[in-house]
């Protein structure tokens, strides 16, 4: 199991960086809270714990000693810039060695892949929440809340939701994170205990177009037509089988 702890960075009555009709304790929370939603829904062996869960007040040692006292295998604190620049840059304490050098390479470079910023590159500074974690730590800069242009791409939710993403697909890479098997919505015209019975129903829905495959499931030969990540996908199909005279139903496996 891998113990991420995901630190959105500032909260409550600390709103950090501010510009551009932006507060940067909003705009990390999203991030953050968006990113532990996809590390918990699409991967396997991974546990997440936030610094914060609501705009609360979390000092800084109390989010340091939250994830030692944890025990996190890595540490990640999400912020956004101001000073008048713009673009992504990340951050790691001075001096470190791989893991922590190479868990950098692999966000900073996931995170550029899917978000439109410059890259300011990878640095390092002497930041508390770098210094007093006992576990590999990287913090982010994701944009310039006091720059126009990375403030109107902030105010997007789908850009955000992007940001997070990226902080995934480096999480996910980083440690080899196993994706969990994707649930599809399947498309079935019937269920025999007898396989000839199936097969003969799938002889039937080839010839009349639908792409059927018979599979042994729960004891049952089943006759599929299709699979599908979509439900309204699924719907469609299953709507022109009942059309040409097949009992369809859909299902979620």
């Amino acid at each position: 199991m891998v113990k991420v702890f995901i630190d959105p960075g500032h909260g409550g009555s600390d709103p950090g960086a501010v510009g551009n009709g932006l507060q940067e304790k909003t705009l990390t929370f999203q991030i953050a809270t968006t990113l532990r939603d996809i590390l918990l829904n699409e991967y396997e062996g991974v546990s997440v714990l936030m610094s914060r869960t609501g705009d609360q007040t979390v000092s800084l040692s109390q989010r340091t000693d939250a994830a030692n006292n944890w025990g996190a295998d890595f540490y990640l604190s999400i912020h956004i810039n101001a000073g008048g620049g713009t673009g992504f840059e990340s951050y790691v304490y001075p001096g470190v060695a791989a893991p922590t050098t190479t868990y950098q390479d692999i966000i900073h470079e996931e995170i550029l892949k899917v978000v439109e910023f410059a890259n300011r590159g990878e640095k390092t500074a002497n930041f508390h929440v770098l210094r007093e974690s006992n576990m590999p730590a990287l913090l982010t800069e994701n944009g310039f809340i006091d720059n126009t242009n990375d403030a109107n791409k902030l105010k997007s939710s789908s850009f955000l939701a992007a940001i997070a993403r990226g902080h995934a697909n480096g999480i996910a890479r980083a440690f080899s994170l196993t994706k969990k098997p994707t649930a599809l919505y399947k498309v079935q015209i019937g269920a025999f205990r007898i396989k000839s019975n199936a097969d003969n129903l799938a002889a039937e829905a080839r010839a009349k177009g639908f792409d059927a495959v018979v599979l042994l499931r729960d004891g049952l030969y089943k006759v599929q037509i299709g699979a599908f990540a979509s439900k309204e996908n699924a719907d469609s199909l299953a709507a022109k089988a009942r059309a040409a005279g097949f009992d369809a139903i859909v299902y979620l496996e």
